[in-house]
């Protein structure tokens, strides 16, 4: 005998079809949630013009670039023309290869009077030259920043460099200090290692000297004259925090911590006098 089911049978057996798929998805993704958050390495730039995000050596490249360019007390400008050059010639990376006898962020030629392979491969050394040169471009703060950055790379397709100006201008922003807190980075955790690997403070605070010429320590303060120079070294110290095992970093009310790198800064309690390493 043929069974027929009431238009009420098949519409209850239709709702609880739908609910059974709607509690199974629910459940998924809760499950889903519940995985260890495993972060992918790299650093993430944001300002009120756009975000960015960096490999952990370009941001560590970028952030050089910004200190050497404080220590020579140069504009923001004379900062964004050498990240679009740098951002045109080698994406950002010190790389050890190029056209002819190329090499470096910036692409410096030893045959061409750029010094030798050794120092040009030497981010610090070769952005210091590269600002040497700018400086010396009649009215470069004016020019156009392709103009700029070919008049001292003098390279075969300088309009190239005016591809890059936004993303230029984002982390000039972010690393020379003047948008706070605008820089964080994330490490892939490795093995845990017994005990923790020790703070390297000491040997970050050289080699941020290094790059920006003078700054005054104590233990893992360094003196911040005022929040961008702050802002600075901030962003400076958590773009190497990895190399130095830097867990934390804190400036003017809010801190940055290698466990929780991805959520970027927190509340914290440390000055506006210091940067503090730990």
């Amino acid at each position: 005998m043929r069974r027929r089911f009431s238009l009420g049978v098949l519409t209850i057996a239709a709702i609880v079809i739908v609910l059974a798929v709607g509690i199974a998805v629910g459940v998924y993704t809760l499950l889903r949630k519940a995985e260890p958050f495993v972060p992918t390495a790299g650093c993430h730039v944001k300002t009120p013009d756009g975000e960015r995000t960096l490999d952990i050596e370009q941001a560590q490249i970028a952030a050089t670039i910004a200190v050497v360019g404080a220590r020579r007390k140069l504009p923001e400008r004379a900062i964004v023309i050498a990240y679009a050059t740098a951002i045109q010639e080698s994406k950002l990376f010190n790389v050890t290869y190029g056209d002819r006898d190329s090499v470096g962020v910036f692409q410096q030629r030893e045959s061409q009077g750029w010094g030798s392979k050794k120092k040009i491969m030497d981010p610090v050394y070769s952005t210091n030259k590269f600002f040497a040169a700018l400086v010396k471009v009649k009215n470069y703060r004016k020019l156009p920043i392709a103009d700029a950055a070919q008049a001292v790379q003098r390279s075969a397709g300088g309009y190239a460099y005016a591809d890059h100006e936004a993303d230029a201008r984002i982390l000039a922003a972010a690393f020379t200090g003047r948008v706070p807190k605008a820089v964080r980075c994330t490490f892939v955790p490795g093995k845990k290692q017994t005990p923790a690997p020790t703070p390297k403070t000491g040997e970050a605070q050289k080699g941020l000297i290094r790059a920006l010429g003078a700054a005054e320590t104590d233990g893992g303060r360094i003196s911040a004259p005022n929040a961008k120079r702050g802002w600075l070294i901030a962003a400076w110290s958590v773009a190497h925090a990895e190399r130095y095992n830097l867990r934390t970093v804190a400036f003017d009310g809010a801190t940055w911590s290698a466990d929780r790198g991805q959520d970027g800064w927190k509340a914290g309690k440390a000055t506006n006098r210091h940067v503090e390493l730990s």
